[in-house]
């Protein structure tokens, strides 16, 4: 066909160019005309072609050769058909029509007869008996052999029978199938069948539906349905019906924006405070809203659409509609969510079958769609990822509305996690659609549960990302979850408000109940109160018992949040405290985690990243739950009682040594100790608060006030032992030394401080040692108690051999000169369980189970079975006991058999026994003392069991002289705590002092021939000689009084800086020492007219100060009914002289030197502050009066005995020793304590008048004391010759001077290095300097000890 009409153009068009003669191409077109019937219809469409290619042309004479060739062929083409073909004027010029325009008229006469007359019915009363028999044949029962084809062809028979309208007939269809809507199949094909175009049908549908969006008209289902069947199989298209389905698409976003804004609103009002009168008002305007509200307004027919896109299983199309609304729009509306989540139940069924049902249930049979274009089942997880996912997110929060597919998703989520894969998929599904479906699901706590069993599997940090998107952001999202959020808060005022602890109970179940949906929202809340309301903790504690697994989860999330909420400041405004809201928390958190079986993990990584940062506020967390899971409580308020059962074993501490009794705390121990071990935080947290210690001070410190910055210290280092003391009881043997590294390693690699590097490695060297002794005696089985000693001293030496050699790396190598690495290693590695037993701690503990046991059998209302078991618990327990008390006896005595063989070896006497000291106190004594309350005991009971070993090269003398003489620098330099810890250990120090001084034969059982108390007699008649001997218990008495002394002036000084951690410092020492100190009347009273006075100043100014010194006065008045006058103390008077140089010591009148004397190193460290501060001040303190008896008394500033004032000072002792005899006298008779109170009333009346006389003597004698010592020094010493020869002493050697002189540099360069450790205290301006040495003078006048120094100890 094509070639022929491209032959017949060729030749025709080479006509009209005039390459060919008309008549031979007419003839050939005739010729032409035969070979096929159509060819006039061919020739016809050519010259339609040229007609309009030539029309165009401007040469008239192609035109005119075209006009010429097509008259030529008029006579062989039929005259119709060109006129159907050709244009109007080509026919004119042809002459085939008279005149074009009317032509033109004709043609659209015809047209509009044709297309617009109408000749076919389209009303059924116009042909009502073909509508009819249409109806009928559509209706006809379709079970039979009848096809869609068939029925087509009845259809059109009627069509052309009736010439009934096409477009009516396809209405009736759809009508039909509207009313038969189960027959999908069938009208589906016949329409498909039947189809002119999709745009006429759609039109039809769309006139369907316009004609139901009157108001209170409701479009039915039927028509829904049919509109989704077609569209789901592509019959019409979305775009071309959604434009005639009401609303507009922007009427529905302003209707889901007045939706927010209306919930909103009713969040406002549930949260504001609102009067009864308005209340009353807002109701009517609610009802009235309401009102309007049931006016219902037209259907939304994309959502009814939607609905039934859903049902038939059309995902693509029912995606496309939710795309045009707001988020969750759509599945706000029940029936649509309820249809999406069916449509899910069919997608997951498969998959759920296989591996999310529990074994044993069986399960509703769901059928699947027969739709063969819907969602394919998934069969693997993978194929969750298609569709179920993104259906997932479109229902959001409305899965609510199907708990069973709730708990779907979750099974499927376990099964998952088993499978690992798509993790990443399944966070979004909870954090988008269960999350905020449960809040919207009430009180379901199955649902909870169930959602546990999934979370449970993911790690804590993905749980709490998923709890703070729900708590932070979810609630926000739809207007639903704003009003339940406003709905929760507002319950949970209502219960809080009336929650305590009677009715626990019953407000328990309600928190229970709210909390199943809201967890997060009702915990801010709760939380919140707390912090404002302590009161509220225990009853609010008691009340959580109601909750589920994942309720707890989320209650330790929300304590977490609330504790790093940056908005709050941790510090009291005053800048001193912490503040009472993380106290608040702190205590709540560790009253829950212990109750309640919560995940401790996130807690402790928080305070770990905490300490990370810098930040130790928040250790009072960890301080908290340790305290109440474990039971160990870290407090310097203990009883002696306490303290004693703490040196016992674990059973003993738990039952004597702590406030609360310990019980019921395995389970809770053992769940802290798992979460440590696994998520490896023990020893990071213990190196992290130990290294924290030094940065609360010198990084965190920074602006903070002083207070405040001791109290982070001190809740730093509380930590630390507190959680310490927790490992080494709860961890296993291997679990603790494969966590804890070598104490070199701890040191130097990790820069722990030693005392808490020690700290942590005792509980390891213990476990070693006795690992080792028990291998040693399963090696060689032998009974003997010499056995078992030498096996355990052979374990030690094992163990602690490495140890010893680890050790040496710590400090410069001259300390080793004088401490053996194996003396410092025992010593730090100790215990107080290793030293003592606390027999009479055990024997109370047993008395009391004892007599519990008897209380328990008097009692008739304790059922028997009850008290079977009772009596049980307290039997075992009391076993217990008594084995751990033989136990711990066996262990002291290898212990200390050990220490036995050890001693020779611990300390080397390369150097002066000063120096050794001295780096006793510094490296060992002082470090460990301040650590702990029972290192304070440990400490204390350490020197004097060193002294009892008789431990070659150790001065006891020397040791307590230093601990007692230089108080003031250690006291300044320590925290609250630091300072009860130190208080206790002085304590424990003047406790044996006491013993020993107590009593003669006592002393001379302890102390004489024990090497600590050997000092040097300097001969007078010989040539410098020195021989060794004890001291005397005389001699000790005047030591013990000197060192009472060096307190007073200590805690005086104190007192009177005006600085705050001085004073309250030094009044905590004093209330410590209380026992033991003041035992001298006059120093009692100096110290008591201080502390008046200090209660005096600080009553407005400095409450807790006032508390303090109120405190201390009240317990010193009551003391002193125990206190004895100087002379009871220790003998005052001068003995008869004798020959031996022992006798010659101990008259007050005395002026001469002493022949017993203790080393300078004894005096002169006691006072080496003093003398290097008033040297460097340029004063000079005033001669003590009660001490001009003694030769060598040593003043401030270093100097010997002044006897440019000795005839002063005598007048004053002969006035002194008078009034002595008279007091003695009326003393005698006195022996009731009325009697002596009233002669000490009047003794210290004589006494203030005899002072005030001395005191105005002594102001103008003492004045010229310093030039004479300063400027002229060697008539002072060549007076002093002269002195001693007229009291019947010989004078000095020269060259005893010169040694004396050596020594007492020596021992300047011995002090300097002590000074050097210890921290300086506050510079002082000359002025405060004056005024201070001026009260001291006061002091001195009534309160100076006879012979402080007297006695001089030197090294042997």
């Amino acid at each position: 066909y094509r070639q022929w009409i491209t032959a017949l153009y060729e030749l025709c068009w080479q006509v009209v160019l005039g390459n060919l003669k008309l008549d031979l191409a007419a003839n050939v077109l005739g010729d032409m005309m035969e070979l096929r019937d159509d060819m006039p219809s061919i020739l016809a469409d050519v010259f339609s072609i040229l007609d309009l290619e030539t029309v165009a042309l401007e040469e008239k004479n192609k035109r005119d050769h075209y006009t010429q060739l097509v008259g030529a062929c008029v006579i062989f083409v039929p005259e119709a058909i060109l006129k159907e073909r050709l244009d109007p004027e080509t026919l004119e010029s042809l002459g085939l029509i008279k005149q074009a325009h009317q032509f033109n008229q004709k043609i659209v006469k015809i047209k509009t007869k044709l297309f617009y007359k109408q000749q076919k019915f389209n009303l059924l009363r116009e042909e009502n008996e073909g509508y009819a028999k249409l109806i009928t044949e559509l209706g006809q029962d379709l079970s039979g052999n009848i096809t869609s084809h068939l029925v087509l062809e009845s259809i059109k028979s009627l069509i052309g029978c009736f010439n009934l309208d096409p477009n009516r007939v396809l209405d009736i269809i759809l009508e039909v199938y509207e009313s038969r809507s189960d027959q999908d199949e069938f009208f589906l094909s016949l329409i498909k069948s039947y189809m002119c175009e999709p745009l006429t049908l759609c039109h039809i549908l769309g006139f369907k539906f316009k004609f139901y969006q009157e108001p209170n008209e409701e479009t039915p289902k039927s028509l829904y349905h049919i509109a989704a069947a077609l569209l789901h199989h592509n019959l019409i298209e979305l775009e071309d019906l959604y434009v005639h389905l009401m609303p507009l698409d922007a009427t529905i976003v302003e209707e889901h924006k007045r939706d927010i804004s209306e919930a909103k609103q009713i969040a406002r009002k549930l949260v504001m405070v609102v009067l009864p009168s308005e209340k009353t008002e807002d109701k009517e305007k609610d009802k009235e809203k309401d009102e309007e509200k049931n006016d219902k307004p037209p259907d939304n027919q994309k959502l009814g659409l939607l609905e039934a896109l859903l049902r038939i299983g059309d995902w693509h199309h029912a995606q496309s509609i939710m795309d045009q609304m707001p988020s969750f729009y759509a599945t706000s509306h029940k029936a649509i969510a309820l249809a999406l989540c069916q449509l899910v139940h069919l997608t997951v069924e498969p998959l759920y079958r296989r591996a999310g049902l529990p074994k044993g249930a069986r399960g509703c049979v769901l059928h699947p769609l027969r739709n063969k274009r819907a969602p394919r089942p998934a069969e693997s997880f993978e194929d969750l990822r298609r569709d179920t996912f993104s259906m997932l997110c479109y229902l959001g929060p409305h899965l609510s509305h199907d708990p069973i597919l709730f708990a779907k998703i979750i099974r499927l989520g376990k099964g998952f996690m088993k499978e690992d894969t798509l993790l990443s998929c399944f966070l979004s599904i909870a954090d988008q659609v269960l999350l905020p479906s449960l809040s919207l699901m009430e009180c379901n706590a199955c649902m909870s549960e169930e959602l546990w069993g999934l979370f449970k599997l993911f790690p804590y940090q993905h749980r709490y990302r998923l709890y703070g998107q729900w708590k932070n952001e979810t609630y926000s999202s739809h207007p639903l979850l704003v009003k339940v959020k406003a709905q929760t808060v507002e319950r949970a005022k209502y219960i809080m408000k009336r929650l305590t602890k009677e009715n626990v109970k019953q407000s328990g179940r309600q928190i229970g109940k709210l909390s199943h949906s809201n967890p997060t929202i009702l915990f801010d809340y709760m939380l919140s109160q707390i912090q404002w309301y302590d009161n509220l903790i225990v009853p609010v504690v008691d009340s959580l018992k109601y909750l589920t697994s994942l309720n707890y989860d989320v209650l330790a999330y929300c304590i977490i949040e609330a504790l790093a909420n940056p908005e709050k400041e941790k510090m009291k405004h005053d800048d001193t405290t912490i503040s009472s809201w993380l106290q608040s928390l702190a205590s709540l958190c560790g009253a829950v985690f212990r109750k309640y079986p919560i995940e401790l993990a996130g807690l402790l990584q928080y305070v770990t990243n905490q300490l990370k940062a810098g930040k130790s506020f928040d250790l009072l967390i960890l301080k908290e739950v340790v305290q109440k899971m474990a039971g160990i409580e870290i407090t310097d308020e203990m009883t002696s009682e306490q303290l004693e059962a703490m040196t016992g074993g674990e059973q003993l501490k738990a039952e004597g040594g702590y406030f609360g009794q310990i019980r019921n705390t395995k389970k809770s121990s053992q769940r802290l100790k798992d979460v440590l071990l696994d998520h490896e935080l023990a020893l990071p947290l213990c190196l992290l608060m130990a290294q924290q210690r030094n940065g609360v001070v010198f990084l965190e410190g920074g602006e903070k006030h002083l207070k405040l910055v001791g109290h982070l210290y001190d809740q730093c280092h509380d930590t630390l032992v507190q959680f310490g003391g927790f490992l080494a009881s709860n961890l296993s043997t291997e679990d603790y030394i494969k966590r804890v590294p070598s104490i070199d390693i701890l040191c130097n690699q990790f820069h722990t401080p030693h005392d808490a590097a020690f700290f942590l490695s005792r509980p390891m060297y213990a476990h070693q040692i006795l690992s080792k002794y028990d291998e040693l005696k399963k090696a060689e089985k032998g009974n003997r108690q010499q056995q078992k000693v030498h096996k355990y001293v052979a374990a030690c030496e094992q163990v602690m051999t490495p140890v010893h050699e680890a050790v040496v790396s710590l400090h410069p190598a001259r300390v080793w000169d004088d401490l053996r690495p194996q003396f410092y290693a025992t010593f730090w590695s100790l215990t107080m369980y290793d030293l003592a037993v606390p027999h009479a701690a055990y024997d109370r503990e047993v008395n009391k189970l004892k007599t519990q046991i008897k209380a328990i059998e008097e009692n008739p209302e304790i059922p028997l079975n009850k008290k079977k078991k009772e009596k049980e618990r307290c039997t075992a327990l009391q076993e217990k006991l008594q084995e751990e008390e033989k136990k711990q006896l066996e262990h002291v005595q290898r212990v200390l058999h050990r220490l036995k063989l050890e001693k020779d070896n611990w300390l080397l006497a390369k150097s002066t026994k000063n120096e050794t000291i001295t780096k006793f106190l510094q490296l060992c004594l002082f470090p460990r003392c301040i650590f702990s309350s029972i290192d304070a005991v440990y400490c204390a009971r350490f020197v004097e069991l060193v002294h009892q070993q008789k431990t070659p090269n150790f001065c006891t003398l020397l040791c307590y002289d230093r601990v007692f003489s230089a108080i003031i620098y250690t006291v300044a330099s320590c925290t609250e705590n630091e300072s009860h810890r130190y208080g206790r250990f002085l304590c424990c120090m003047l406790e044996t002092v006491t013993r020993w001084h107590s009593d003669r034969a006592v002393y001379e059982k302890e102390c004489v021939n024990y090497p600590g108390f050997l000092t040097i007699f300097r001969a007078t008649g010989f040539d410098g000689g020195n021989k060794v001997d004890q001291l005397d218990y005389e001699n000790f008495r005047h030591v013990v009084h000197k060192w009472h002394y060096m307190l007073t002036k200590a805690s005086v000084h104190c007192l009177e800086t005006g600085d705050y951690t001085h004073i309250r410092n030094i009044l905590i020492v004093l209330t410590k020492i209380l026992p033991c100190y003041p035992k001298v009347l006059n120093l009692g009273q100096a110290l008591e007219c201080r502390v008046h006075k200090i209660c005096l100043e600080e009553k407005d100014k400095r409450p807790d100060l006032y508390a303090l010194a109120m405190g201390y006065s009240g317990r010193l008045k009551s003391q002193k009914v125990h206190m004895v006058p100087e002379n009871e103390f220790h003998h005052k008077e001068q003995p008869a002289r004798s020959a031996t140089p022992a006798s010659q010591q101990n008259g007050p009148g005395s002026t001469g030197k002493p022949a017993t004397s203790t080393s300078k190193t004894e005096e002169g460290t006691s006072e080496d502050g003093e003398r290097g501060k008033d040297k460097s001040q340029g004063t000079t303190k005033p001669v003590n009066k009660a001490n001009s008896a003694a030769a060598k008394v040593t003043t401030s500033n270093g100097n010997g005995a002044l006897n440019s004032t000795k005839t002063v000072k005598e007048r004053d002792d002969k006035e002194k020793s008078g009034k002595e005899k008279k007091e003695k006298k009326e003393k005698t008779p006195g022996s009731t304590p009325e009697t002596k109170a009233e002669n000490r009333r009047e003794k210290q009346r004589d006494e203030r008048a005899g002072k005030e006389e001395r005191a105005a003597r002594e102001g103008k004698e003492k004045t010229p004391k310093a030039d004479r010592e300063k400027v002229k020094a060697e008539e002072k010493s060549s007076k002093d010759d002269k002195t001693k020869a007229g009291n019947g002493e010989p004078a000095e050697p020269s060259r005893e001077r010169d040694a004396i002189k050596e020594s007492k540099s020596k021992e300047k360069g011995d002090r300097s290095a002590v000074a050097g450790t210890l921290k300086s205290p506050v510079p002082r301006s000359e002025s405060a300097e004056s005024e201070r040495d001026h009260k001291r003078r006061k002091l001195d006048s009534h309160s100076s000890p006879s012979h402080s120094s007297s006695v001089k100890v030197s090294m042997a």
